[in-house]
């Protein structure tokens, strides 16, 4: 039976953030979205509702630290800070929510974070969907960061980044952008963590994406250890849930359907998913 959203604050790592459940009473596992370097909640609009609904299932989204709603980020950000999200915030956030395994959907830093997670714990994850990940820096990443520094300054970027983020526009932006440019993050990477993720995995990205060529798409799928399906979304950027929302959904949901089943069990997870 559905039970609509319900809103809430809770505590990970000492920092008061925000989420929302979506028909939390649908049966388990739960999908919990990883929002983007810029992102939160809200600019997820109306994916995770479509997505629960078709998959019947229950959802979690919420604010990272000093993203939306959440505590204020405090500046300059640790290199590792990646790692850190995957390997410490996360693991509270979902215990904090009783949440003992998931389907993880990442968008860019979320995906990122959503293999990281999947490599170290295992045993809390049924399946990972990631939507234009990255797990080295490339170049083509540094200059759309560098032309996002350049609107930032001189359009109504920052004013459209603040319907959303309010008083941590600032520290969202540049923890996102001056962590990128910054020399110390040149040589960062998480290629070495994926051949520990051995769920399966549905590995998307645009074609056109601005901030990362397909080589992410083939390392993550490659790299890997369980099966893995890599799609590449056409004529499609950054963001294929917005920008090829219905193809997405359809491809989503169908992985999901196929990796966690129709009968579900304590986490419901099941099924194993498409093989290389």
């Amino acid at each position: 039976m559905k039970q609509g959203k319900e809103s809430l604050y809770f505590h990970a790592r000492g920092h008061r953030l925000y989420g929302e459940w979506i028909d939390r009473e649908r049966p388990r596992p739960v999908l919990v979205f990883l929002h983007e370097g810029l992102g939160s909640t809200a600019q997820w609009k109306d994916f995770p509702a479509l997505l629960c609904e078709r998959t019947d299932r229950p959802g979690f989204v919420y604010d990272r630290l000093g993203h939306g709603k959440s505590d204020p980020l405090s500046l300059p950000r640790n290199p590792e800070y990646l790692h850190e999200e995957a390997f410490h915030a996360l693991p509270e956030t979902l215990d904090a929510q009783g949440i003992e395994k998931a389907v993880l959907i990442g968008h860019s830093d979320g995906g990122t974070i959503a293999l990281l997670f999947a490599a170290r714990f295992p045993d809390r994850v049924c399946a990972v969907i990631t939507e234009a990940a990255h797990v080295f820096v490339e170049d083509i990443t540094l200059e759309g960061i560098r032309k996002a520094l350049d609107l930032y300054g001189r359009t109504d970027l920052r004013k459209r980044l603040s319907v959303y983020h309010g008083a941590n526009t600032e520290g969202v932006f540049h923890g996102w952008a001056d962590t990128w440019l910054d020399p110390r993050f040149r040589d960062w990477n998480a290629v070495s963590d994926l051949p520990d993720v051995r769920c399966p995995l549905l590995v998307i990205q645009g074609e056109g994406d601005e901030y990362g060529t397909p080589i992410q798409v083939m390392t993550i799928a490659e790299k890997t250890s369980g099966p893995a399906q890599a799609w590449l979304v056409p004529d499609c950027g950054h963001i294929p849930h917005l920008q090829a929302k219905e193809e997405v959904l359809l491809h989503m949901a169908s992985f999901i359907e196929a990796t966690t089943g129709k009968d579900s069990g304590k986490d419901g997870c099941s099924g194993s998913g498409s093989p290389r």
